[in-house]
């Protein structure tokens, strides 16, 4: 069994499955729109088991990690690195091309927001990194605190 092979069919099943749950959510929206709230439940159940789908698929895609906060947070920021500055902007250069107006505002949109994430997901770290050592410092206060009353 090709290893490199079954990683891609891991990532493209966790992205159908991610898809599929984005899609039936909106179609339960949508549902709720015009005015049928029992096929929006079923949309929504289905949804819910979509993602637990996706999930396990993530879960051996991503087994090989120490997925500590700090790199959780680094492969976030990476993520959304990758998008702001060569995905969204490639689609929007194909969009443009195109002349697909739409497409190209919704491209430039979305590269803007995932620049903010980025942003977000590093002030997350720093915060963490920061809070990790505060968190040690009270670690060892509270360990010669204990030291000092065992002596």
């Amino acid at each position: 069994m090709n290893h490199y092979k079954t990683q891609d069919n891991l990532e493209s099943a966790f992205a159908g499955e991610s898809m599929a749950n984005r899609r039936y959510l909106y179609f339960a929206k949508k549902c709720r729109e015009l005015g049928n709230e029992a096929v929006a439940e079923v949309f929504e159940a289905t949804a819910q088991q979509e993602t637990q789908h996706a999930f396990a698929h993530l879960e051996l895609t991503l087994a090989g990690e120490n997925l500590t906060v700090e790199r959780m947070l680094e492969i976030a920021i990476e993520g959304e690195l990758y998008e702001s500055k060569h995905m969204y902007p490639e689609f929007e250069k194909t969009a443009n091309e195109e002349g697909d107006a739409l497409a190209v505002k919704e491209f430039a949109e979305q590269a803007t927001e995932s620049a903010l994430h980025a942003e977000t997901f590093k002030k997350a770290a720093k915060r963490f990194k920061g809070l990790t050592s505060v968190e040690a410092r009270h670690a060892a206060h509270y360990q010669a605190t204990l030291d000092t009353l065992k002596s």
